[in-house]
């Protein structure tokens, strides 16, 4: 049985924030979930994935893409059952088509959306502040503070929505979504799987016409959100001290190990807000009358402190508020216990009483460790065989996936990234706009996520460029998530197949190639057939991700290579074209560790005294 089924009230369990969310979704009966992977949040959907394998009464799909998420789970929520989006940050950019009007028709079935964001960008092209999505669409947004209180904060969230019959926006960050904690569990109920729908087009088709009706009744709905807010058991007012300091999520807990820290519960006085918008105001307002100045906390942009200025403005308070610029407070990246203490120190007038660090004069640096692709990766010899005829020289825009590691050397064949399926449409771009050969990389998730309509307007509009598809049978850098394309009979799942290639030939494409990107010679022969073709050429690079064949049973056993150092002329053909992390330098010769090579033959390949060899029995 999987563990977050355990129904043992009062039990407590060691849990990720992103299980204990999952937990709390399940303990308030939600019994429909969808998402498409993105870290921080994958781990959610993880958990519901294999749940739904184990039990009937919950229904999971990883979805095409994050709008498809919505709009299926908004189907669900309208018949009266419970259900749970999940997304990264930059994924709700995706889903805000939706979303806007989804606050408008509001829901039956509870709906909590959520939405992880990612400070300090650790595997996320930008690090967007969502919480401004909450104003724009005027639904509600929580956020928790610790692992325990995600759990609450979640079963809290079903209740709030239906009452309010709006989507709830749950936003975390990256630090709750992966620490870990002791949460203890409460009931799990029976969950409701089948509802109804009752038929009501002048309430919930969004013509004009409605929209307009419906607007008015999202705003008193908004106004009702806002007298929620301030009673919302997760707001904490706590001390009697006349400085004031306000912060919500995981600063708050940061801002509590600082005020003990430093020694100043008797000069402070801290609101920690739960319900993040509407916001409290009069909370707020009495708050601010109590206390002589304030800092607000919060990571990312100014959100809080702005919004809090503008309701002292409002109140006639001449207070001093203060956030971005205290102490290294700046609106970039996540912040840490030691800065937050530093900060607040600097604020109160008190000594920044920080611990010692550790002497570490005697101790070697450590050697570099950037991101590397695995070895026998098949995007690695794709690369290599694409360098091969295209050169260094051509155009590479490429995509979202372990293949943007493409990006550094020796591969060095990433030169355009903005989000999901940008490889294909900047592709068409480019070609216009410059002389050079372009070639688009795109994984086979990121094709069916957002790939497809820039291949049509490619092929509808002209474009001359090569589109390489890597299709290595997994959403694999988010964990291996099934895609619409993945072998449904590898992973156990009743899922129907889309094949990739008929999606292709589907969208107009005329040139359509595959190559198994193990077998370089043929791969290239065929890469210069696309190369001389005039117009848009596909090429599906189709082999399957090691890590994943590996798990689903699926990874062919193969002997691992050895140097024969007899016929070896020290080239490092294979270590300065591959750069495989099998492959490291003993003194002056390469020597490949048989515990990392999987025996995918590629450097064999490509070494000009086929001095590379399986190793002996």
């Amino acid at each position: 049985m999987h563990p977050l089924l355990t129904n043992e009230p009062g039990k407590k369990m060691f849990l990720m924030g992103n299980e204990a969310i999952a937990r709390g979704a399940l303990e308030a009966g939600v019994s429909f979930a969808t998402c498409y992977p993105g870290t921080p949040s994958s781990e959610i959907p993880e958990q519901f994935f294999n749940i739904s394998r184990e039990i009937s009464d919950f229904y999971f799909e990883y979805s095409t893409n994050e709008k498809v998420a919505l709009e299926v789970a908004a189907g669900a929520a309208q018949c009266g059952i419970r259900c749970m989006v999940t997304m990264k940050h930059v994924g709700l950019n995706v889903a805000a088509d939706p979303l806007m009007t989804l606050a408008y028709t509001g829901v039956v079935g509870g709906m909590v959306i959520v939405n992880a964001d990612d400070p300090f960008m650790f595997s996320s092209q930008n690090e967007q502040d969502n919480r401004y999505y909450a104003r724009l669409s005027s639904l509600p947004m929580l956020e928790p503070s610790t692992v325990a209180e995600a759990k609450e904060v979640t079963k809290a969230a079903y209740d709030l929505s239906e009452e309010l019959k709006l989507p709830v926006i749950l936003r975390t960050t990256t630090r709750l979504n992966h620490t870990r904690a002791a949460v203890e569990l409460g009931t799990l109920p029976q969950r409701k799987t089948l509802g109804s729908f009752q038929k009501n087009p002048f309430n919930l088709v969004t013509v004009p016409a409605v929209s307009r009706k419906l607007h008015k009744d999202l705003l008193e709905k908004y106004q009702r959100a806002q007298e929620k807010a301030e009673q919302w058991p997760f707001n904490e007012c706590a001390g009697n001290g006349k400085i004031g300091l306000i912060s919500f999520g995981v600063c708050a807990t940061y801002v509590k190990d600082a005020i003990k820290d430093l020694g100043i519960a008797d000069q402070v006085k801290l609101l920690k807000l739960g319900f993040t918008w509407p916001l409290p105001k009069n909370l707020i307002t009495n708050f601010l009358k109590s206390v002589e100045k304030v800092l607000v906390v919060e990571e990312l942009e100014p959100v809080l402190e702005t919004d809090i200025k503008a309701i002292a403005q409002e109140a006639g308070l001449t207070i001093t508020i203060k956030g971005k610029g205290v102490g290294g407070f700046s609106r970039l990246y996540e912040y840490d216990p030691g800065l937050v203490r530093k900060a607040i120190a600097e604020f109160v007038g008190v000594p920044n009483k920080a611990p010692a660090p550790l002497d570490l004069s005697d101790v070697p640096p450590l050697p570099g460790r950037p991101p590397n692709l695995c070895a026998g990766c098949p995007h690695r010899a794709t690369y290599y065989e694409v360098k091969e005829v295209f050169g260094s020289d051509s155009v590479f825009p490429t995509d979202i996936g372990c293949y943007t590691l493409g990006l550094l050397p020796p591969i060095s064949m990433a030169d355009f990234l903005i989000c999901m399926g940008s490889s294909v449409s900047s592709g068409a771009g480019f070609s216009r706009c410059q002389p050079k050969k372009v070639v688009s990389f795109i994984g086979d998730s990121t094709f069916y996520h957002a790939g497809i309509t820039g291949l049509i307007d490619a092929v509808h509009n002209n474009h001359n460029f090569t589109l390489v598809i890597l299709d290595n049978g997994t959403t694999a850098m988010t964990g291996h998530q099934p895609h619409p394309g993945v072998n449904p009979e590898a992973l156990q799942i009743n899922r129907t197949r889309v094949v990739l290639e008929d999606v292709v030939r589907g969208c107009g494409v005329k040139d359509i190639h595959i190559i198994d990107p193990y077998k370089v010679k043929k791969s290239i022969e065929t890469l210069k057939k696309a190369y001389e073709y005039a117009g848009i050429s596909v090429v599906i690079a189709q082999q399957l991700c090691p890590l994943f064949a590996r798990a689903t049973k699926q990874l062919k056993r193969s002997r691992p290579f050895m140097i024969n150092h007899e016929k070896c002329k020290n080239h490092r053909l294979c270590l300065n074209k591959l750069a495989c992390p099998a492959m490291y330098l003993e003194g002056e010769r390469v020597q490949i560790d048989k515990n990392l090579c999987i025996g995918c033959a590629v450097c064999a390949q490509i070494c000009p005294e086929n001095a590379i060899v399986p190793l002996k029995e």
